[in-house]
């Protein structure tokens, strides 16, 4: 289980953030993704429990961003580059 805020349902508003700054429909970032629509929409309302590295790697990859920006941990999206 990723880290969270004390929940086993994390909301991923940076996912949203970033879908919009991309000009993107949640089915655009789902297919870019390689997620299905239901999976990608449940990542971003924080409807999925407990998301996993393998739920939320492909989506920090597309965004190019840092799984640690992703989740929140820090607010630097590529610290590592």
């Amino acid at each position: 289980m990723l880290p969270g805020k004390g929940s086993e349902h994390v909301e991923l508003e940076r996912l949203r953030q970033l879908r919009r700054e991309w000009g993107l429909t949640q089915a655009q970032a789902a297919k870019a993704a390689g997620m299905s629509l239901s999976a990608y929409r449940e990542l971003e309302r924080g409807k999925r429990r407990r998301p996993t590295v393998r739920d939320v790697l492909p989506l920090a990859l597309f965004y190019q961003v840092s799984l640690d920006y992703l989740l929140e941990l820090t607010d630097e999206r590529t610290p590592y580059a």
